[in-house]
């Protein structure tokens, strides 16, 4: 048996009830009354020393860890919680993934702003309508915080910027991006002030992005892969688009992100 701190507990059987909390999925880590409440509400599940670094230092709680127990990372040792250690086996059980990362951990979800406060305190926002690709939402987020934008608002259909498949993809950026939600998207962006809205669209007329040239306040919006943004949205903004080659009318939703949180920083 490898030598362990006396605070991490150890255990052989992943079968064991301590691993219950491990087992939970989106809906049980964190109702749709949770996600919508901006208080914090709810777990999430950060995987990784990096994911589980940045959200310690973005002052996120933690609940419980699991850990390898051959190779316990240093942050560990930080956590203000109960730490389980288990060999590879048992945490590919419990985890439920090929690789199980050397440590994975639950938080309390933090508080967030409302779309007013985040919109007072931002000059570069990205808009996400009905993005609920998680993976996507995870690409955007690091594409946004990469590129230096300041803040992220979603609708209610978009999917959880914590949960677990786009805090993977954002690889915990989405800790230096503060997001709000909203059920009235439209009305939210209509009481903005001094924010120059642009709506990425493949529609004919559409402004190309190397002929914008951004104001001091700006906001992207990017819509769902399938249908795009809504027309009311659309009808808020000036809409924009990346100009393509041959019978291809549009890219992913990620990789518009790249290129308009670029062009329009």
């Amino acid at each position: 048996m490898p030598d362990v701190s006396n605070d991490v507990i150890v255990i052989d059987d992943p079968d064991d009830e301590r691993f219950t909390q491990f087992r939970l999925n989106e809906r049980g880590l964190a109702s749709r009354a949770d996600k919508r409440d901006d208080a914090g509400a709810g777990l999430f599940l950060a995987e990784g020393d990096l994911v589980v670094e940045r959200a310690l230092a973005a002052g996120c709680r933690p609940e419980a860890a699991l850990v390898d127990v051959n190779r316990i990372p240093a942050v560990a040792s930080t956590l203000e919680c109960s730490v389980y250690a288990g060999g590879d086996h048992v945490r590919r059980i419990v985890s439920k993934l090929g690789m199980p990362q050397s440590i994975i951990a639950l938080f309390h979800r933090p508080a967030r702003p409302t779309v007013a406060e985040l919109a007072a305190r931002c000059r570069r926002l990205v808009i996400l309508e009905a993005v609920d690709n998680p993976a996507n939402v995870g690409a955007i987020i690091r594409n946004a915080a990469g590129l230096g934008w300041d803040g992220l608002i979603l609708d209610h259909t978009s999917a959880d910027p914590l949960a677990r498949r786009s805090l993977r993809v954002a690889m915990g950026t989405v800790f230096a991006l503060p997001h709000a939600r909203t059920t009235s998207l439209a009305d939210e962006l209509r009481a903005l002030d001094g924010v120059d809205l642009f709506a990425m669209t493949p529609a004919a007329g559409s402004l190309p992005l190397d002929q914008v040239t951004p104001g001091e306040r700006s906001a992207v919006m990017i819509g769902s892969e399938r249908a795009g943004l809504s027309d009311e949205l659309i009808a808020l903004a000036t809409p924009v688009m990346i100009p393509m080659h041959g019978h291809v009318d549009s890219l992913n939703a990620a990789a518009a992100s790249a290129i308009a949180c670029w062009a329009l920083r």
